[in-house]
């Protein structure tokens, strides 16, 4: 058994999914982004569990996390949301993984690779409607267009966006970006160009911005049972999905008075039960949880002293009755009646789930369960 370990729940996994679906019409489908190894994870697995929950397409960063998919014999349509670097175009058209297109030199240059391969590209048209990010600005459409639209072998299947602050309680922004995206849709029609799938949402606009559907959504956050902030209006039931556990490698009587760990940011207050765990920073167990952070053993809060090292932590389990060496330790989940969640060591760490998942999800030692069979 390795000293620690990721469990992730695709039960869980599916049941966010459907909570997902149960907020769309009949003509509004998912995309299930998987980018960044689905948010720490395990893209393939996850992405198997999505495609059977009946996810449309699903979403990645980059071009190499496409091609892993289609390695492990994920057929679904795959958009990639940072485009296609010019050495990764004729194998990803092969492939018939689906660009964002945002530059006319982009567009330009998939055109002429179609046209090489004898297929057609199929591409999703980002526009910046307020992000402020990436994108076409919505005022340099017209350009753009004029520009791709006739360009042969390239195919718009989609036009995409993003939302700014769709996580925050006050909506006004979104309505705003809202508006600018029909706008966007109203130019493609005025062209004769049809746009099959238009998408803006990710997890909080599913949840809380039902008039901006469109054909497709794009939950992320979600999908691994976290909300996207505590300021939505329309919380989902939401299950996590990922447990990182360790167990005690060492546990140790201290008298009053003793240092432990480097700078010796902690001395014990009086006689101390102090178990050694083998987590540490290089198991993405953040360096601002020393003396902060807290863990679960045999079901009860156990806080850490001293500072996390880079493959150690300790924590003190003075008043937790019977503790043993190899006993199970919990940083992030349930454990008896208790749960520590991403979200609460988010923000000791000032920062936000997303960040917490993608850095546990490092640790090498996965296991999966509840699967769906023969997937």
């Amino acid at each position: 058994m390795p000293s620690s370990w990721i469990e992730i729940d695709l039960a869980a996994l599916r049941h966010n999914c459907r909570e997902a679906a149960r907020r769309l019409g009949e003509r509004t489908a998912i995309v299930g982004v998987v980018k960044s190894d689905a948010y720490g994870h395990g893209m393939v697995p996850v992405s198997r569990e999505l495609v059977a929950c009946g996810a449309k397409f699903l979403a990645v960063s980059k071009y190499w996390e496409a091609r892993e998919l289609r390695s492990a014999g994920i057929g679904a349509p795959i958009i990639v949301l940072l485009g296609l670097e010019r050495e990764d175009v004729e194998d990803a058209l092969l492939e018939e993984v689906r660009p964002v297109i945002f530059r006319i030199d982009h567009a330009r240059m998939i055109s002429e690779t179609a046209l090489g391969l004898g297929r057609r590209a199929m591409a999703h048209v980002k526009v910046d409607t307020g992000m402020g990010r990436l994108g076409v600005p919505w005022e340099d459409l017209p350009r753009f267009l004029d520009e791709t639209s006739t360009l042969p072998g390239l195919e718009i299947e989609g036009v995409i966006s993003h939302f700014a602050v769709a996580d925050e309680a006050d909506k006004a922004y979104c309505h705003d970006q809202v508006r600018c995206f029909e706008s966007v849709l109203e130019a493609f029609r005025e062209r004769g160009i049809p746009v099959p799938y238009a998408h803006i949402s990710n997890s909080a606009g599913v949840l809380d911005l039902p008039h901006a559907h469109f054909q497709l959504v794009r939950p992320g956050i979600m999908l691994y049972g976290s909300q996207p902030s505590s300021e939505l209006l329309q919380p989902g039931d939401l299950r996590p999905v990922m447990t990182f556990k360790s167990r005690i490698l060492q546990l140790k009587s201290m008298s009053a008075g003793r240092p432990v760990g480097y700078g010796r940011t902690y001395v014990t207050p009086g006689l101390s039960k102090v178990a050694t765990i083998p987590v540490g920073y290089d198991d993405g167990y953040s360096r601002k949880l020393s003396n902060r952070g807290v863990v679960l053993v045999r079901g009860h809060r156990a806080p850490v002293v001293g500072r996390v090292s880079m493959s150690m932590i300790t924590v003190d389990v003075t008043r937790i009755p019977d503790v043993q060496p190899d006993d199970e330790v919990v940083l992030l989940g349930s454990q008896g009646g208790e749960r520590i969640t991403a979200e609460e060591i988010a923000d000791l760490c000032d920062t936000i789930s997303y960040e917490i998942y993608c850095n546990f999800g490092k640790n090498r030692h996965k296991f999966f369960m509840g699967g769906v069979e023969g997937i």
